[in-house]
């Protein structure tokens, strides 16, 4: 992690948008969780659409000017994502969309996955889970293979969220979105311990002022 830089954040509901939010202001101070290739495979394995084994196998696939180049071109993938989701938030996402979504679906089309039966790691099983599993595996030919579960996650949001249900967060300088699954959609922030209680802050002030 870049020195001083906080942990990327995961507040979203809903991977896709967690990559979006990849370039936030969480203080007062821009900041880029995919500035490199490592920043990159260090957020998919925050995220958890990397695990360890392919990590070790893209370190070894791509040099690091190889992953330095697919870095930029996530945020060039990041920055379309963001306006898909400006002009759809708010209201459920129609039919019409589908012409937006070419560099997607050309993304997924570069795909190479299968199935693998294996045996769950004894610390993930609970009581009740079978021996055995079938878990989705991916070939890595290339280091831009590495946009495919970011494209996976963005292709899951499109087709199973509901658009209406994704929000900017009020605060004022904050660009951060996330998919309100509260009971009658009324989450506001981000998150209430940064913008909620910046709110909360300035509207006392107000209240201060008005007495």
């Amino acid at each position: 992690m870049t020195a001083h830089r906080p942990p990327a954040m995961f507040l979203a509901e809903a991977a896709a948008l967690d990559f979006l939010n990849t370039l936030a202001i969480p203080v007062d101070v821009e900041v880029e969780w995919l500035g490199s290739g490592e920043d990159l495979l260090a957020w998919l394995e925050a995220a958890k659409l990397l695990d360890e084994s392919a990590l070790d196998e893209l370190r070894v696939l791509a040099t690091p000017a190889e992953l330095d180049a697919v870095a930029a071109q996530a945020r060039a993938l990041r920055e379309w994502l963001r306006g898909f989701v400006q002009r759809h938030r708010g209201k459920p996402l129609t039919r019409s969309a589908e012409g937006e979504l070419e560099p997607l679906n050309g993304l997924l089309a570069r795909d190479r996955t299968f199935t693998q039966i294996v045996a769950p790691a004894k610390a993930n099983m609970h009581d009740g889970d079978a021996a055995l599993t079938l878990v989705a595996r991916r070939h890595w030919q290339a280091a831009d293979d590495l946009l495919l579960p970011i494209a996976q996650a963005i292709a899951q949001l499109v087709t199973t969220a509901d658009f209406a249900e994704v929000k900017k967060c009020e605060g004022s300088a904050c660009v951060l979105h996330f998919l309100d699954t509260t009971r009658g959609g009324r989450r506001r922030w981000c998150s209430m311990a940064v913008c909620g209680n910046r709110a909360k802050q300035a509207a006392h002030r107000d209240r201060a002022a008005a007495r």
